[in-house]
């Protein structure tokens, strides 16, 4: 039985760019950029960790008016 990408803890290129609706091209220019989240290589092979990406893709999250608190508006 094959694992949901999101309950593993390594990735392909192919899986994260799914996950988090990026596509393996983009993936792959940031690694050449030395630019994105964590990844390793395992000869010809690149893995992300899940964890690593999430990170990545919650770091630096974009604030609106409507999400701050109310005594700052």
């Amino acid at each position: 039985m094959q694992k949901n990408p999101a309950q593993k803890k390594m990735v392909t290129t192919q899986e994260a760019a799914h996950l988090f609706s990026v596509s393996s091209g983009t993936l792959q220019n940031w690694r050449s950029l030395k630019h994105g989240p964590k990844f390793f290589r395992t000869g010809r092979k690149v893995l992300y960790r899940v964890e690593d990406l999430e990170n990545f893709f919650t770091s630096n999250p974009v604030l609106t008016i409507d999400s701050l608190p109310e005594v700052q508006r």
